[in-house]
C-alpha cells in the first residue's frame, strides 16, 4: 500500500495483480511524509538496490497503543502496525479521516479470476509434488483471494476506489494513471515475484466446467462488473 501525500494518491495492493512491482515503482517518487508499508525482505532488496524508498510512516504513534502493543514492543521490539500491505479501503479511510480519502485519488488492479487463481496457485506450490487444482479449489486458497482483491477495495459490495484499472491493460493504466497525478517520469516495473509459472495453457485447459462453476460462483462480482471470462 502507498499513500502518497506529494502527488495526492492512494494505492490500494490487491494480490496477484503485480501489486508489488508497482508499489516498488511508486516508491521512487514518494516524499519523506509519504506512507510506504513494508513488502517481503526479497522485495526490499530490490527496492533498496534501485535506490527507492523503502517502508515509513506505517506504523502507529505511541498514543494508539494498548497493553498488548507495548509489551509486545517492549518484549519482541515490534512497534504496532496502522497500515500494512493489503490493506482494505475501509481501514484506510479510517486511519486517514474522511478529508484525505475524499480528497485524494484512490486506485487498485483487478485481474481475470481464472489467471489469479492459477498465479497464486503456482506461487503457492513452486515445485512438485503439487496439490491438483480441484484441491487447490476447495483449499481457502480462492477465498483469500477474493479477501485480497474485490473485497479490498468494496464497500457492502459498492466499488469505493475511483479507478479500478485493469492488470491485462497493466502498462497503459499505469501510464494514465500516472499522467493524472503528474508524476514526472513513466514507471518502470520491476520483475518481482514473477516466473514461478511454467505452464503456459490457456485458461480453459485447466479447469473443468465444474470447477469453471466453481470460480464463476466465487467471483461472480468481478465477472459481472469487469466482463472476465475463462
Amino acid at each position: 500500500m502507498i499513500l502518497s501525500h506529494l502527488y495526492k494518491f492512494i494505492f490500494i495492493k490487491t494480490s496477484k495483480t503485480a501489486g508489488t512491482s508497482i508499489e516498488i515503482a511508486l516508491s521512487k517518487f514518494c516524499g519523506e511524509k509519504d506512507v510506504i508499508t513494508p513488502i517481503s525482505p526479497e522485495d526490499e532488496k530490490l527496492r533498496r538496490k534501485l535506490g527507492y524508498r523503502g517502508p515509513q510512516n506505517h506504523t502507529s504513534p505511541l498514543m494508539e497503543y494498548g497493553v498488548r502493543d507495548v509489551v509486545k514492543y517492549l518484549v519482541q521490539g515490534k512497534k504496532k502496525r496502522r497500515f500494512h500491505n493489503h490493506i482494505s479501503a475501509k481501514s484506510i479511510r479510517r486511519c486517514v479521516g474522511e478529508s484525505v480519502w475524499s480528497s485524494y485519488y484512490k486506485f487498485c488492479f483487478e485481474r481475470n479470476p481464472w489467471d489469479r487463481i492459477l498465479s497464486d496457485y503456482y506461487w503457492r506450490y513452486q515445485s512438485e509434488p503439487r496439490p491438483t487444482i480441484a484441491e487447490f479449489l476447495e483449499s481457502d486458497g480462492p477465498l483469500v483471494l477474493k479477501k485480497k482483491g474485490f473485497e479490498l477495495y468494496t464497500l457492502d459490495g459498492k466499488i469505493v476506489v475511483d479507478r479500478v484499472c485493469l492488470y491485462e491493460n497493466l502498462v497503459e493504466e499505469l501510464e494514465r494513471t500516472r499522467l493524472l497525478l503528474g508524476i514526472p517520469e513513466k514507471l518502470d516495473l520491476p520483475h518481482a515475484k514473477s516466473g514461478f509459472r511454467n505452464d503456459k495453457r490457456k485458461n480453459r485447459e485447466f479447469f473443468t466446467e465444474e470447477q469453471n462453476k466453481i470460480i464463476e460462483r466465487l467471483f461472480s462480482e468481478e465477472i459481472r462488473l469487469f466482463g472476465y471470462h475463462s
